[in-house]
């Protein structure tokens, strides 16, 4: 398979960004997509809501359902799947793209971020996989996508953001389990993470020694996913993938399209420096 046309993916966080990067290039192969995220009225600090997200898919060649979405609440989360299998059917793709971010060490984590990020990250993770499941078990080619780093216990990756780091780690936990836990039901769970800061709303998070010329577009993470969605689920989970590896294996070579500034030198991920 080379195409997600008639496919429908729920992606969360996908008003901006990687989520809605991952939803245009679906629906130019004429998806379906769920724009599931919090943001429904318009932000002066962030762009896009999941109105204009949506807006855009159907642009795009898509068919777009706009979802307000807490994937900390479970009743939330229930709901919000129950209307897109209603909307379409059923449910063949979720990508937990959701996350939230706080770079500080120990003493500059205040507890209210410690448990956002874990609510977010972690507990929105799994719960929305725990939701989507009954669907996925019916879609014919499922997959499930989490936006999370390859696992690694260096102390390196801790030091700096203990708290961040074990609430991101939690996704690709999850990834871990439930590519074994989901295997003989034919539903590939895998994650992807970029080479090089992505230049997002995120980057923000970041401070002033990541300016956006150093980064790459969103369109990278989002032609990796496309590639990773349309294999055989059968034959393609429990990978940590790595967007630029991806490529390669699809038969591209070329990224410097991909750049914000090309020939500006780019920056490592942060964890994959």
């Amino acid at each position: 398979m080379t195409t997600l046309a008639g496919k429908t993916l729920f992606i969360t966080g996908a008003s901006r960004g990687i989520g809605l990067a991952i939803g245009l290039r679906a629906a130019r192969d004429g998806a379906n997509v769920v724009i599931a995220a919090k943001s429904d009225v318009p932000n002066p600090k962030l762009p896009g809501t999941i109105h204009s997200a949506a807006a855009a898919i159907e642009a795009a060649g898509g068919t777009a359902l706009a979802l307000r979405l807490d994937v900390r609440d479970a009743d939330d989360i229930a709901r919000a799947v129950a209307a897109a299998a209603a909307r379409f059917g059923g449910i063949d793709i979720l990508v937990n793209n959701a996350s939230a971010i706080w770079l500080a060490d120990t003493p500059g984590t205040p507890v209210k971020r410690f448990d956002l990020m874990h609510q977010v990250n972690t507990r929105g993770t799994f719960l929305m996989t725990q939701a989507c499941l009954p669907w996925l078990e019916r879609a014919a080619n499922p997959h499930v996508l989490m936006l999370a780093p390859p696992l690694n216990m260096a102390p390196r990756w801790f030091a700096a953001h203990t708290a961040y780091t074990i609430a991101k780690y939690g996704m690709s936990q999850c990834v871990l389990g439930m590519s074994a836990e989901f295997v003989a039901r034919g539903i590939a769970v895998n994650a992807l993470w970029p080479r090089t800061v992505i230049a997002t709303a995120a980057v923000a998070m970041l401070g002033d020694t990541v300016q956006p010329e150093h980064c790459r577009k969103p369109e990278i993470v989002a032609d990796a996913a496309h590639w990773l969605l349309t294999q055989p689920a059968r034959n393609c989970t429990g990978r940590f993938a790595i967007d630029e590896d991806v490529l390669r294996e699809s038969g591209l070579s070329d990224f410097e399209h991909y750049a914000v500034q090309p020939g500006a030198a780019l920056l490592p991920d942060l964890f994959l420096d």
